[in-house]
């Protein structure tokens, strides 16, 4: 084990497996930031409890894990190599015999180890968290999670009644100024004020709920007759809660099903056609994702090594551009395919072979082609740029300081202005 796993190894695993962790932890948490607020609008618009939430975003958490897994594993090795490869450790480690592949070891058991971590999640967890997602928007919508009255407005139950609570304290558990108007089919109403009142649970009748009012006054209008106003110090109104619609099944989107259902779908011929498209165009987006974790390590090594005697972060810039800008080709591969545009196989893996190919050759240069770059011209580009700003900046500070402090020229003139 000490022979495979030696401690150049081990030391590599370090250099790899901290940075992969944080762009991690950094990528998902940024991914999911702006679907947090969304969905804290939401939730106060339907008025359910802020703890739904956390409960859909834990839900959502597999599917952008998607995306911040790849990323997160090359950044790990892409700063792992760069930092060999900028205090020159990887100068002396190539010098005394060891190839890159061999280097790359255990950045691709790690590989290995997330690649099928990701197979899991789009296999399985995937599918079954969206469905998950969906349903407990849906109960949040019909007020199967909760969903509290509004307070200072007014609100509908059943088209038959009103209700309006000025004030709440303790949680809900005390509700202050309240207004009620309760109608039938007959024509009657009840309007209700009451100085506070609370829900209560009706043992009896789990579909209906009992409003405890104290201290407040009600009338009673008929459509001929006068009006009975009535005070009292207690009264119990019963309210019928609203019947909750069954969440659909699972399935209604081809993304809520796990790869064999895909697939059974994708090769049953009595299916629609658009469906079996979509079906089979969801399967290879999920596919092709996954195995092109496979050739991030290479990438990143071929994005790591900057120039002789340079520090350039380029290398970092363009593994971030590729990453995402991969990512959203195959989800619009995935959408024109599942239109039934294009073929779906040519959709999604032809993109893959076309940048397996780049990248094949961008970890040869650097590989094995003796002082090769697969970014030297960029490199190039992005120096000469580099120069010019530094250069335009370095003007701009040139002349706010003869600005503030004329320079030999000028004090050399006002001394010859000078009397003797």
């Amino acid at each position: 084990m000490s022979r495979f796993f030696t401690a150049l190894d081990r030391y590599i695993l370090r250099l790899t497996i901290v940075p992969m962790i944080g762009v991690f932890v950094l990528a998902a948490s940024l991914l999911m930031l702006e679907k947090m607020l969304r969905l804290f609008e939401f939730v106060s618009t339907e008025g359910g409890p802020v703890n739904v939430v956390f409960s859909m975003m834990l839900n959502l958490v597999p599917e952008y894990a998607g995306l911040a897994i790849p990323l997160g594993l090359m950044l790990g090795v892409l700063f792992a190599f760069r930092k060999l490869a900028v205090s020159s450790e990887l100068d002396v480690m190539r010098a005394v015999g060891w190839s890159y592949l061999r280097l790359l070891r255990v950045p691709y058991l790690i590989t290995l180890l997330l690649v099928g971590l990701n197979f899991a999640i789009v296999y399985y967890i995937q599918p079954q968290s969206r469905f998950a997602y969906e349903e407990m928007q849906f109960d949040l919508r019909s007020g199967a999670l909760g969903a509290s009255i509004k307070v200072g407005e007014f609100n509908t139950i059943e088209d038959r009644m009103a209700l309006r609570i000025e004030e709440s304290r303790d949680d809900g558990r005390q509700l202050m100024g309240i207004f009620a108007r309760v109608a039938d089919d007959n024509g009657q109403t009840l309007s209700i004020t009451a100085r506070e009142g609370r829900f209560l649970a009706n043992q009896d009748d789990r579909n209906t709920i009992i409003l405890r009012l104290l201290d407040g006054t009600q009338v009673h209008e008929v459509p001929t007759g006068t009006p009975r106003v009535l005070s009292f110090s207690q009264l119990d109104l019963p309210i019928d809660l609203p019947a909750i619609e069954n969440f659909r099944g699972r399935g209604e989107d081809e993304r809520e099903y796990i790869l064999p259902e895909l697939l059974k779908i994708g090769w049953n011929r009595e299916v629609p056609k658009d469906t079996r498209a979509a079906s089979v165009a969801n399967f290879n987006y999920r596919m092709v994702e996954v195995v092109m974790m496979l050739l991030l390590p290479l990438l990143a090594v071929a994005l790591a090594i900057p120039p002789k005697r340079s520090t350039s972060a380029l290398g970092v810039f363009l593994s971030i551009v590729i990453v995402v800008a991969y990512h959203k080709v195959n989800q619009y591969g995935a959408d024109v395919a599942a239109l039934g545009r294009v073929d779906p196989y040519l959709a999604l893996w032809g993109p893959f072979a076309a940048l397996s190919a780049v990248i094949f050759w961008m970890f040869y240069q650097v590989a094995y082609v003796p002082g090769g770059q697969a970014i030297g011209f960029l490199e190039a580009i992005y120096a000469k740029i580099a120069r010019q700003v530094r250069r335009l900046f370095g003007r701009r500070a040139r002349l706010g300081r003869q600005e503030e402090d004329p320079g030999d020229e000028q004090r050399e003139r006002i001394d010859s202005a000078l009397p003797a």
